[in-house]
């Protein structure tokens, strides 16, 4: 049966509780053997034993109690005035444990009175307060770094969790839209060319079967996302003549890289919207693709008539940015550039990143 993370949390603390104060018991010990005799030190022991069990009442209450309810709430008064009496009552509670319950296993002496033990503060801050105060301040700081840690592992966790979403709805974002502009393409070519339209359509099958399938995975091989650029091509050439469009595509792969899915087909997917489905004049569109041992290069460029908008170019690219930002964090350059009717993109990516 898989345990629930507040589970896995009592465990971690009680493991953590038995080892701190076991350590400091041993440590306490191991200080004053020597210091005494035989008969002596095992009076010290059973001392140092009623003080260790209210060490650990002691430090478990003012965090577990005051610091939780009190100090984590900012009631910075209510916490110190709480502080004080409980340490207060801990050290006469302690003070009333070993005068009549340890004591008498191995000594005779008359005992104090309930009165004489609840007014000797001098008494009892130097030799019950003190001693609560120096384990309980260890212990709560140990547990202040550990809650630090957690919550910051908490706070990442959570921040990834909401990245992949985020992700996830990007790609929501991309797929319809990717899914609209090339039905657009098979139903213009199945007016004006409908001896092609099967050609179209299994040309769509495979793009949809990499969306739908590999399109999901954290990484696919630019080999992968190279076939698709190519089939995503096959399906944009059959809608405009020769001499509307112009593309070169140049590939160098020397090694087997890995890139988020879809990442080039949204820049290619804008290239041919933003040029040739913007102008009535001939669009060239050049494509580089270059992967070796240390990165991944990918350059896309496209003539245009009409500047683009923001609007209008904004969105692709801001998701390709966001899901560059979220696989490689500041690991990778994205240049995007527009010079003499010359729209540019430029992506360079480690090789493999995770």
């Amino acid at each position: 049966m898989m345990k629930t993370p507040s589970e896995n949390l009592i465990r971690q603390n009680l493991y953590f509780q038995l080892f701190f104060w076991t350590a400091l018991f041993l440590f306490g010990t191991a200080r004053m053997y020597g210091e005494y005799n035989e008969g002596a030190f095992k009076e010290v022991i059973i001392y140092n034993f009623c003080h260790w069990i209210f060490q650990i009442a002691g430090a478990n209450f003012i965090y577990f109690i005051l610091i939780r309810h009190f100090f984590d709430r900012k009631k910075y008064l209510e916490f110190v005035l709480s502080l004080l009496l409980s340490l207060y009552i801990i050290s006469v509670i302690n003070r009333f444990f070993i005068v009549y319950l340890a004591e008498p296993l191995f000594t005779n002496e008359v005992k104090d009175s309930i009165f004489n033990i609840a007014t000797d503060i001098p008494y009892l801050l130097l030799h019950y307060t003190f001693p609560i105060i120096s384990g309980t301040f260890i212990f709560i700081s140990i547990m202040f770094i550990i809650r630090y840690k957690d919550e910051k592992e908490r706070t990442i966790k959570l921040q990834k969790e909401k990245t992949e979403l985020e992700l996830q709805s990007l790609k929501s974002q991309l797929n319809p839209h990717f899914l609209f502009n090339t039905l657009n393409n098979i139903y213009s070519l199945s007016i004006s060319h409908s001896d092609q339209t099967s050609q179209s359509i299994s040309q769509l099958s495979d793009i949809l079967d990499y969306i739908l399938y590999k399109g999901q995975k954290k990484w696919v091989q630019v080999s992968d996302e190279l076939d698709i650029i190519n089939h995503y091509i096959a399906l944009e050439k059959l809608r405009y003549h020769d001499e509307r469009l112009k593309i070169t595509l140049n590939t160098v792969l020397q090694s087997a890289n890995t890139i988020p899915p879809l990442l080039y087909l949204t820049l290619v997917e804008n290239a041919f919207k933003h040029g040739a489905g913007k102008s009535s004049e001939t669009t060239e569109i050049t494509i580089e693709i270059e992967t070796n041992y240390q990165h991944s290069v990918f350059k896309i460029e496209n003539t245009f008539s009409d500047s683009p908008t923001s609007n209008e170019k904004g969105i692709g690219l801001q998701n390709i940015k966001r899901q560059l930002q979220y696989h490689y964090q500041e690991h990778f350059t994205f240049q995007i550039s527009q010079e003499n009717n010359i729209f540019k993109v430029e992506i360079t990516t480690p090789s493999h990143y995770d």
